[in-house]
């Protein structure tokens, strides 16, 4: 019986996260993203005319930049697959394509916001122009902490060649993580369709409906999206508790779903303070890498 759960546990696996599976989905990707484009752009040409009108994102119609926005909610869409793709592979990648996604996500509100600036005032007088500024700050700060942590990734897996496997990697919990990101891969897509669905439909189907009902189009998914992460970081720690004695290890994994959480915080909140907490959520976990390098190499003479 464990035998035939685990061959039909492998199959899944090989259909949802093999490697074909990966290329196939970028290619199908890209391909929706640049119809994807041409849509929008189209719509933002027929409401200059004229011959179409929302009541609601008129920002997303009124200048052909914004049309830059679609694309790339659907490249954040693969990113997200990418995430649960390197799952079982590696928990620091897994939390390194968190940390891609908030990244994602500010550049695409860049594109949105890039197209509402006001070069008529003065620069600092308007509070959107002030914002534009602080997303971009951001956005350089944190693509800085995300090479620093990747940096730091491939460090520890350089003075990890030639050594005997790690205690916290054993078969056991890499099947388990497997297990976790084939059933992932389901609930996160029905929460993608029922997210994008919903707002479409509000937007353009529903005739009375009241704007501040609407969630802001930045949030939308991901709001959600980060809060079935959080969850499901917290049920692989608990998992990791019973495969690894490693002192380590637990606090590592234990920073970055506490890195998580403040990412998924973040989304409450909106100005410079929702900047501070992405920013600070991934300092955090850059830190908690890099103090946990120094923990393996004072371990690795005495584990060797």
């Amino acid at each position: 019986m464990n035998k035939q759960t685990s061959i039909f546990w492998g199959k899944l696996y090989q259909r949802l996260l093999s490697e074909k599976m990966k290329e196939r989905s970028e290619k199908v990707i890209i391909i929706i993203a640049i119809i994807g484009f041409f849509i929008h752009l189209s719509l933002i040409i027929l409401n200059k005319i004229g011959l179409f009108e929302s009541t609601y994102s008129s920002s997303l119609l009124d200048n052909p930049i914004a049309s830059i926005y679609t694309p790339f909610s659907f490249i954040l869409v693969y990113e997200v697959y990418l995430l649960v793709y390197f799952l079982p592979k590696s928990i620091t990648i897994y939390i390194g394509k968190q940390y891609e996604i908030i990244l994602l996500v500010l550049i695409r509100r860049l594109f949105k916001d890039l197209s509402q600036l006001d070069l008529e005032s003065s620069w600092f007088s308007s509070k959107d122009d002030l914002q534009f500024t602080y997303y971009i700050g951001a956005s350089l700060l944190i693509f800085s902490l995300i090479f620093i942590f990747y940096y730091l990734n491939g460090k520890r897996a350089s003075v990890q060649k030639g050594e005997i496997p790690q205690r916290e990697q054993t078969q056991k919990f890499i099947e388990t993580k497997k297990r976790f990101a084939v059933l992932l891969i389901p609930v996160l897509f029905g929460l993608a369709v029922y997210s994008f669905g919903d707002y479409f439909y509000q937007v353009f189907f529903t005739a009375s409906h009241s704007i501040d009902s609407i969630k802001d189009t930045n949030n939308i998914f991901f709001d959600e999206f980060f809060t079935i992460l959080i969850l499901s970081d917290i049920l692989l720690l608990l998992v990791s508790y019973t495969h690894t004695s490693s002192f380590r290890s637990v606090i590592r994994n234990s920073g970055f779903v506490i890195s998580t959480i403040l990412i998924k915080i973040s989304f409450s909140t909106d100005g410079i303070l929702n900047d501070i907490l992405v920013v600070s959520a991934i300092t955090f976990g850059v830190l908690i890498l890099w103090i946990h390098n120094f923990y393996e190499k004072i371990e690795l003479p005495n584990e060797t």
